[in-house]
């Protein structure tokens, strides 16, 4: 839902050229630059990916739940990163 950027990644490769508004926006929002949020990634093709956030260290008691298999809402506009 592109809301708490807990889903911060690093793409080693394969990062797709096109990320959703709603992402652009947050990640213009908190400053963030060089990462993708893995909610907002249509996952069409091969990539890897490093996780920059972690459970250890962020004082959060689980993971929390399983997302989604698909991004929702649906995005209404992919851009170009």
């Amino acid at each position: 839902n592109c809301r708490c950027t807990t889903c911060r990644v690093e793409f080693v490769s394969g990062e797709p050229d096109k990320m959703t508004q709603a992402e652009k926006d947050k990640l213009a929002e908190r400053g963030l630059t060089g990462v993708r949020l893995s909610c907002q990634i249509l996952c069409d093709h091969d990539m890897t990916v490093r996780a920059i956030s972690r459970l250890e260290g962020s004082g959060r008691p689980d993971p929390g739940p399983r997302p989604e298999p698909e991004i929702h809402p649906q995005p209404v506009v992919w851009v170009e990163k």
